[in-house]
């Protein structure tokens, strides 16, 4: 099945940012969406506002952190469209500081939305994609995966290893399955500052106030790698602002 029209596609961290505009783009494209997000009411009105205007998408409440939330994710795929397609892994935390803080909640956070929730979705679609013989992860990483800048150690190497597992992936998906990377740069998205220390938070907010990109470009982007048509794998993606270093 090539392009986007039909598919069923999974999404977590659905309810604001990259997920949200994903949702729309792909469902503008008639895409079939199951959505997956903590927070109910957010994720409620993405899907109030995709079905409103005549698309077809369900939501459900997860946290990626939870092995068994992931598998009702592609559970809720399969029942209710007879398969799942895509599973776009986006769900992510941005609550940077300084070591020298040693917040390590938000350290454990970041390992465990990052890598946990990212190996936790492959475990419930993969095999589902096997019995198939087809189906396309697309995981979110970021420039940081590329780049570390102070003080975003822990957020660079957890986004690193979304770039790593992600690799490792492609190489053991076999000719049926397509593994794609995205690593957005600079985007304006809710989670920008949000638990990050004050210093940390208010020099983000600047920057993004100066050079983000909005959330729709990234989805543009995940959508260009899905609507290619099988056997044809769109690796890798990184999409930065023209203003970022």
């Amino acid at each position: 099945m090539s392009g986007v029209e039909g598919k069923v596609v999974a999404i977590t961290g659905a309810s604001s940012g990259i997920g949200a505009a994903t949702s729309t783009h792909l469902a503008e494209k008639g895409a079939r969406l199951v959505l997956g997000a903590r927070r109910e009411d957010r994720l409620n009105e993405v899907v109030d506002r995709i079905t409103a205007r005549g698309g077809s998408a369900v939501g459900a409440v997860i946290d990626v952190t939870r092995r068994e939330d992931l598998k009702r994710l592609t559970d809720t795929a399969v029942d209710r469209f007879g398969r799942l397609d895509v599973l776009v892994s986006n769900a992510g935390t941005m609550a940077v500081s300084p070591f020298d803080e040693l917040r390590q909640d938000d350290w454990d956070a970041m390992v465990a939305t990052h890598i946990t929730g990212l190996l936790n979705g492959i475990g419930a679609a993969l095999p589902v994609f096997r019995r198939q013989r087809s189906g396309q992860f697309v995981n979110v990483a970021s420039t940081a995966a590329y780049v570390v800048k102070s003080p975003q150690g822990v957020y660079a190497a957890t986004k690193t290893a979304v770039k790593v597992l992600t690799e490792g992936l492609r190489q053991e998906s076999g000719p049926h399955l397509r593994v794609t990377l995205v690593s957005p740069g600079f985007t304006n998205t809710e989670g920008v500052g949000k638990g990050a220390s004050p210093e940390a938070a208010a020099a983000a907010t600047r920057l993004r106030d100066e050079i983000a990109i909005p959330p729709s470009a990234i989805a543009s982007a995940i959508g260009y790698a899905i609507e290619q048509p099988a056997g044809i794998d769109v690796s890798e993606v990184v999409v930065r602002p023209t203003a970022q270093a």
